[in-house]
């Protein structure tokens, strides 16, 4: 089985990775932070806005089952990407809407469809605010917020 990568960021994390959990084709999700200046970040230092972090999911998927199309239209159902550095109550740069892609097909494929759904008029004269950047170092999350929402049914942080 060939096992792909995804890593989104669409505010708090834990309601995110419950969401991709459920999609058959996921294999493995992982919560963590990608996208800052500072090596091994922990959860207070990305929340201090300083690390240029974003909180993210990274997502180990069978394209067999599920195509990365797919895991982009979940993501961008799963979260308001025309909000600049917040979703709901969550405030800060750490919990912006970023897409990091892993290659140039990743890359082209986000491109077209954040174009597309901007195009589409669904969200009015609101501008999409999600980033589209390379991926860069994955930095696990402590353990305590792996599998949150099964843990807590907490979703938002």
């Amino acid at each position: 089985m060939i096992i792909n990568k995804a890593t989104f960021g669409a505010g708090c994390f834990w309601g995110v990775q419950y969401e991709f959990d459920k999609l058959d084709g996921v294999v493995e999700t992982t919560v963590g932070y990608m996208g800052g200046h500072k090596k091994k970040p922990t959860y207070e230092e990305v929340c201090s806005d300083k690390t240029g972090h974003a909180e993210v999911v990274e997502i180990k998927y069978d394209p067999e089952k599920i195509s990365y199309e797919n895991l982009l239209k979940k993501f961008f159902e799963v979260h308001d990407p025309t909000q600049f550095n917040k979703q709901g109550p969550d405030i800060g740069s750490q919990y912006r809407s970023v897409i990091f892609y892993y290659d140039d097909k990743q890359e082209e494929i986000a491109e077209k469809m954040k174009k597309d759904l901007q195009d589409s008029g669904k969200f009015g004269a609101r501008t999409i605010a999600t980033a589209i950047e390379a991926a860069q170092d994955f930095w696990k999350a402590e353990d305590y917020h792996q599998k949150y929402v099964d843990k807590t049914g907490r979703k938002v942080c």
